[in-house]
C-alpha cells in the first residue's frame, strides 16, 4: 500500500510503498482510509518532541493517529489507529470507532476529533462546565481554539473571552460565539488590566489554555488574591504552543481558590475515553452534519505529503490528507 512513512525521528515523512497491516486479534479491524487530519499531536510524535513518541523503527513507521475510512462492508467510520493512518489501509480498534452521519464529509469528520478531544474533554471532565459559566480560552485563534469556543457555547457557557495574537482572526471569533477578545500583542500590564476589568464584571469560572508560556504567567498574575475571599477558577492546561515551562509563584496558589489540572493523553480515565467515543464524538459529528459547528479545513492528497507536511496553514484551519 501507499503510505506516509518516517524512518528517523525529526525527518520529513516520505510517500512510500509499505506492507499492508495485518489483523492480529478479534479486537482489531482493517479500514480503507479516506481522510486523515495532520495535527500538532502528529507533528510532535514525528519530531520526537511529544511525550507519547515511540522508539524509532529502522524499517519505517507509518504516521498518523486516527482517520476516517470504510470497513469491508462499506460502513463509514472515524477510528483511532493501531497502525499509522496516513496510508491506504490501517488497523483500528473495534471499540474506538464511531459511525458517521451521511451528511458529513470525510475531510470534515477527519478534522474534528483531535480538536473535540482537546476541548470537550477539558470542559466536561476537568472543568466540569455548568450552564451559565464564564470561560476564558487562552490561544483561541487556532483550529482547536475555534472549536472550543463553539463547544463551550454548546455546553451552556454564558460568556466566552478569547486571547490571541492575530488581530484579524481574533475579530472573526466574535461570529463563532466569543463575547470579548484580548490581544496578546498588547503590553503585559494592559493585558492584566483588561483581565481584571473582566473579572470584576463577570468572574471567570474556567480557563482553557492552549498556549502556556508567558501568557499563562500573566493570567496567573491577574488571578493572585490579596487575602480576601476569591472566586473559584478551574484552570486547564491543554497545549504549550508558547513554551513548556512557566514561573508560578507559590503565593498565587495560596491566595486564590484555584483548581489547576491538565487535559491530554494519559490524563483521562478509561471511562472518560469510552464516553468520548460513545457520546461526545457522535454528538459533535451530528452537530457538524447539521451545520451547527463551523469546521474550517484545507486539503492535500497523500501523494503530496512530503510537500504538504510543513506548509503554513492559515489560522483556524486544519490540514486534512485525502487518500
Amino acid at each position: 500500500m501507499k503510505a506516509a512513512v518516517i524512518y528517523k525521528k525529526g525527518e520529513m515523512p516520505k510517500f512510500a510503498e509499505f506492507a499492508d497491516p495485518m489483523v492480529q486479534n478479534e479486537n482489531e479491524v482493517l479500514v480503507s482510509i479516506k481522510a486523515v487530519a495532520i495535527t500538532n499531536l502528529d507533528k510532535g510524535i514525528v519530531s520526537g518532541d511529544h511525550y507519547s513518541s515511540e522508539n524509532e523503527n529502522q524499517s519505517g513507521t507509518v504516521i498518523g493517529s486516527d482517520g476516517v475510512g470504510l470497513l469491508e462492508n462499506g460502513t463509514r467510520v472515524y477510528a483511532r489507529g493501531i497502525s499509522g493512518t496516513i496510508a491506504e489501509k490501517a488497523l483500528v480498534e473495534k471499540n474506538r470507532m464511531v459511525l458517521l452521519p451521511d451528511a458529513i464529509s470525510d475531510a470534515i469528520a477527519a478534522a474534528m476529533p483531535n480538536a473535540v478531544a482537546g476541548s470537550a474533554m477539558a470542559l466536561r471532565f476537568r472543568a466540569a462546565i455548568q450552564p451559565g459559566e464564564t470561560v476564558l480560552i487562552n490561544g483561541a485563534t487556532g483550529f482547536t481554539g475555534q472549536m472550543a469556543i463553539q463547544i463551550a457555547k454548546h455546553y451552556g457557557a454564558k460568556k466566552i473571552i478569547v486571547t490571541g495574537r492575530n488581530e484579524k482572526t481574533l475579530q472573526s471569533l466574535l461570529a463563532l460565539g466569543a463575547d470579548e477578545i484580548i490581544s496578546l500583542k498588547q503590553d503585559d500590564q494592559s493585558i492584566i488590566n483588561q483581565l481584571k476589568t473582566i473579572q470584576q464584571n463577570t468572574p471567570i469560572d474556567i480557563v482553557l489554555d492552549y498556549l502556556w508560556g508567558h501568557s499563562a504567567e500573566l493570567i496567573f498574575a491577574f488571578l493572585k488574591g490579596k487575602g480576601n475571599f476569591t472566586h473559584k477558577v478551574r484552570y486547564v492546561s491543554i497545549g504549550a504552543m508558547s513554551g513548556d515551562n512557566i514561573q508560578l509563584s507559590a503565593a498565587i496558589l495560596r491566595s486564590v481558590d484555584l483548581q489547576l489540572s491538565g487535559s491530554g493523553l494519559g490524563s483521562w480515565t478509561k471511562e472518560q475515553v469510552k464516553l468520548l467515543f460513545l457520546e461526545i464524538l457522535p454528538e459533535m459529528f451530528l452537530l457538524a452534519a447539521q451545520n451547527k459547528l463551523q469546521v474550517n479545513i484545507q486539503t492535500t492528497s497523500l501523494v503530496d505529503i512530503e510537500k504538504a507536511w510543513n506548509i503554513e496553514v492559515p489560522d483556524g484551519k486544519r490540514l486534512v490528507v485525502t487518500v
